[in-house]
């Protein structure tokens, strides 16, 4: 019997994400880690508050930090049965890197709607990020838009969006 050696083939290393996210991958919100309310207001008063359902949040980070995209789609009750989506364009630190600056569109059922949410980063691990932002649009451009409306017994002039998610392990 003879053994024979075969060259191995040696990998490049793989290439780092941006610093100021975790580690290249694809994170997911688990829906009891992921907390989303829709508020309408008008002037001063609060005229509505639900909760919303996170059918699946979606960080993905790739090495190149022009490539990694937030993903969000919700559901409830304020919506009418219609599902609420929001696909960043970007992602962008501030303040150094304790911030994030997510520009993307908003979409219900009609046109997408440029929207820009603002995150807080909690806490960033190599394979976790906790973190919190809002996201705030007048409601009748919003509507025209979007398609999204509100009762006529809750008027409203600015909706608010409030996200608070863990994205956590490479799916």
């Amino acid at each position: 019997m003879t053994t024979e050696t075969r060259p191995t083939a040696v990998l490049p290393p793989a290439r780092p994400g941006p610093d100021w996210l975790p580690d290249p991958g694809t994170y997911g919100a688990a829906p009891d880690r992921c907390i989303v309310e829709l508020t309408a207001r008008f002037g001063p008063l609060t005229t509505l508050r639900r909760r919303l359902t996170a059918l699946d949040a979606t960080l993905t980070v790739a090495p190149d930090s022009d490539d990694c995209v937030l993903s969000l789609e919700l559901a409830g009750r304020a919506l009418g049965g219609r599902v609420l989506t929001f696909v960043s364009t970007s992602l962008t630190p501030t303040d150094q890197a304790t911030r994030l600056h997510v520009p993307g569109e908003l979409a219900l059922a009609g046109d997408p709607a440029p929207a820009l949410f603002g995150f807080r980063v909690v806490e960033r691990t190599a394979d976790r990020l906790l973190v919190l932002g809002t996201l705030g649009l007048p409601y009748r451009p919003l509507r025209r838009t979007t398609g999204l409306t509100l009762p006529r017994i809750r008027p409203a002039d600015r909706i608010r969006l409030l996200v608070a998610a863990e994205f956590t392990c490479p799916v």
